[in-house]
């Protein structure tokens, strides 16, 4: 059983919850059939953009327990939802919420994979874990955690999901124990809250998720050298452009930078990919502005009946044109690639759900 030194048994009282696109209508289904006095805190986290989060009105108006955006420091209690604010991370320490602004992981913050790894470390076996609908694979290193740590773990059936990438990745470990349509996930839990946890693993079984993954809430704002997470890889972080550790266990494969910036591996692809358009879309300004630029001087050189410069000028306009037009129908290329591939890697929030952005 788990128990804390002093020989207390406890039950599975720690419920994890993460999504993203179609996360509101997920989250909802499940909250309004939670009974009113669950033994149980519930933490969730959504993919939100930054500005203000209707998500804890949203849920107390369909639950029977409130819902609200913790403080730091905040003691957990029982029969509560509480929601991570946006632009923060939501991370749980042995009694108590945190709200951090650290750096974001898979792209993200608040980001999924912290709760989950922190309420593991905390609780261990006490944990459930729920991944829900999102796309990309934000997720499944929390869902290990929760695993690895004795806890419970839950997905979504991809199949009815809005976005099915989160939860799919998060099945493909094989650490998910149940995989249930949204309508039977509440029953599940209340089933669980009631029962005795089980055995957690010793503390040195999860060094890897320590090595790899550090608690927010204590964290530093830098990596130094004798806290480098795995080892130097090829590649570079897409935020700020430092060095990417990388670390493989399990067959799961992060990327972690010097300042705490952390990528699963669809993240890591997805934010590569945003920094390409970035640089091609600052390459197609700079082409236009060369062009204005040469029609510019080109003009000026008319206007002094200096021919000589007006034609140098107008050839570099036209061959900055056509550099212009060929970069443009690359842009238009990508834009029909995007469209027509797997939506899970690069869908964004669906429509009417403005709470989620990736």
């Amino acid at each position: 059983m788990n128990r804390n030194p002093s020989g207390r048994v406890f039950k599975h009282d720690i419920i994890v919850m993460g999504a993203s696109a179609g996360g509101v209508e997920a989250l909802s289904r499940i909250v309004q059939d939670l009974p009113r006095d669950l033994r149980a805190s519930v933490l969730i986290v959504l993919h939100i953009s930054r500005g203000r989060s209707m998500l804890p009105e949203i849920l107390t108006r369909v639950a029977r327990m409130p819902a609200a955006h913790p403080t730091d420091g905040e003691p957990m209690q029982y029969s509560r939802i509480y929601v991570a604010r946006p632009d923060h991370h939501l991370v749980v320490e042995d009694g108590a919420v945190r709200v951090v602004h650290a750096a974001s992981e898979n792209g993200v913050r608040p980001a999924i994979d912290p709760l989950f790894r922190s309420a593991a470390r905390a609780y261990r076996g006490r944990v459930i874990g729920v991944v829900l609908t999102g796309t990309l694979d934000d997720g499944t290193a929390g869902i290990a955690a929760v695993k690895e740590a004795g806890g419970v773990t839950i997905a979504q059936d991809p199949e009815e999901a809005f976005a099915p990438g989160m939860p799919r990745s998060a099945i493909a470990t094989g650490l998910v124990d149940h995989v249930l349509p949204l309508r039977d996930i509440p029953l599940l839990l209340t089933a669980l809250v009631e029962e005795q946890a089980g055995e957690a693993p010793q503390a040195d079984e999860q060094a890897h998720v320590k090595q790899m993954e550090p608690d927010l809430g204590s964290m530093p704002l830098a990596v130094h050298n004798s806290d480098r997470p795995g080892r130097p890889s090829v590649f570079t972080c897409p935020e700020c452009h430092g060095t990417l550790w990388e670390s493989e266990k399990e067959g799961l494969y992060r990327f972690r930078c010097r300042v705490g910036h952390a990528y699963s591996p669809e993240s890591m692809f997805a934010a590569q990919t945003d920094e390409v358009d970035r640089a091609l879309w600052i390459a197609l300004r700079t082409l236009e502005e060369r062009a204005a630029l040469a029609h510019r001087l080109a003009e000026r050189g008319r206007e002094r009946g200096q021919m000589w410069v007006d034609r140098a000028f107008t050839t570099r306009a036209q061959e900055a044109m056509k550099d212009t037009d060929r970069l443009r129908e690359l842009l238009r290329t990508r834009g029909r690639a995007s469209e027509h591939s797997v939506p899970d890697a690069v869908a964004s929030a669906g429509p009417g759900d403005p709470e989620t952005s990736s």
